[in-house]
């Protein structure tokens, strides 16, 4: 499509979100937005007199519009073209919902109100040391929090340190000797995430409704830790004692790397996605190495599957305080909105099969995704803390 078309389309839907367009331009705007619902390859179908006909036709349509004009009455075969159209327009802007309003809006499409709004989920977690006791963080102080051994753990913002005397990360015969190994556990809630540096120097990022089990120090042959949920780990080299990850069905060793893991016990499947360096993972029986950009999907039933070329930054993406998606289903896209807003989900109704892509910031209240998500043809309500999902 033509960069002015685009360019037409967007400002169109700009107005729209902040709140200035007309109700003849809300209308437009809507059409568009189902037209959008239709299947993308029939895009493929067409030829380019057919796509030059499509311009025409959407910029007379912008155009009597936006003036009140009496529409005049679209053939059927034109207005199938406009169904395919309507997919150009987005897929030529790389987007199905892309921007973010940092403005708190109630408003969402159309002239639905929310009774009630949420706000996104913060740095959040709870620490349990060795002896049971815990420490709620975002209300501990800063500075030192316990000395476990030789250990003393730290709080800086949003992020916990273990500084240990004995620099167990080299392996020596002394570490392995002296060092008492105690085990700690950081957990973020729904609505939580934390930053985590591990006695070894490795950083780690914990997402929301997540837990790492790990030792205080580091010693013998191997530095374990146990995942549920999803990190994000930044693991400091040491070929003398490999790091290991240990979740519900996978293992996965590293000697020093950068890689994520999803292992949320309400998704199909764990995913280990590799940035730097690479990876062994084994499930059951079975084992991969897998390389940068590559994903290992391990299932329930400890079956091992490769994945190339993976969109990395969808991956990243919370990490980056973003959602995005990348022909996501709207169960998918609910259950991460569920974890960060701390909300329960229910489901009414036919949904619609589309696949969403796009992304937004996770620094918006949940009114703001919704709204979003609204354009492509979901609805939403929220009681309390609960949304209900109806098509």
């Amino acid at each position: 499509m033509s960069a002015q078309l685009t360019k037409q389309f967007l400002e169109l839907k700009k107005k729209y979100l902040n709140g200035t367009a007309t109700p003849a331009e809300i209308q437009l705007l809507e059409q568009y937005y189902d037209l959008f619902a239709g299947e993308p390859d029939v895009i493929d179908q067409l030829t380019e007199s057919e796509i030059a006909l499509l311009e025409n036709n959407i910029k007379e349509g912008i155009t009597n519009k936006i003036n009140n004009r009496e529409k005049p009455i679209t053939p059927l075969y034109v207005r199938n073209l406009m169904r395919a159209a309507a997919v150009l327009v987005f897929i030529s802007a790389g987007i199905y919902f892309i921007r973010s309003y940092t403005k708190n809006v109630q408003q969402v499409a159309g002239n639905k109100v929310y009774k009630n709004d949420i706000a996104p989920g913060g740095n959040k977690a709870t620490l349990t040391l060795a002896s049971g006791a815990k420490i709620v963080l975002e209300d501990a102080r800063n500075g030192a929090l316990s000395k476990q051994g030789n250990t003393v753990i730290t709080k800086s913002g949003s992020q916990l340190a273990y500084n240990t005397a004995i620099n167990a990360v080299k392996g020596t015969a002394n570490a392995a000797t002296t060092t008492t190994v105690d085990y700690n556990t950081i957990t973020t809630p729904k609505g939580g995430q934390y930053n985590l540096v591990l006695a070894d120097g490795t950083k780690v990022k914990l997402n929301a409704a997540s837990s790492l089990k790990y030792p205080t120090a580091f010693a013998g042959k191997e530095r374990n830790v146990e995942l549920t949920g999803e990190a994000y780990f930044e693991v400091v080299k040491n070929k003398a004692m490999p790091f290991k990850v240990k979740t519900a069905n996978q293992t996965v060793e590293v000697l020093g790397t950068h890689f994520n893991i999803n292992a949320y016990a309400d998704e199909a499947a764990i995913k280990t996605t590799l940035f730097e360096g690479s990876v062994k993972v084994s499930s059951g029986t079975n084992m991969m190495v897998i390389k940068p950009g590559q994903q290992a999907v391990a299932d329930s039933e400890n079956s091992l599957q490769l994945a190339d070329n993976v969109d990395t930054d969808e991956v990243l993406a919370w990490k980056n305080e973003m959602f995005q998606f990348n022909e996501a289903d709207i169960k998918t896209i609910m259950r991460q909105i569920a974890r960060w807003y701390d909300v329960d989900i229910e489901f009414k109704g036919k949904l619609p099969p589309d696949l969403y892509r796009g992304k937004i910031s996770r620094n918006v209240n949940v009114s703001e995704v919704l709204k979003i998500l609204q354009l492509s043809g979901v609805n939403f309500t929220i009681e309390g803390r609960k949304i209900i999902v109806t098509s």
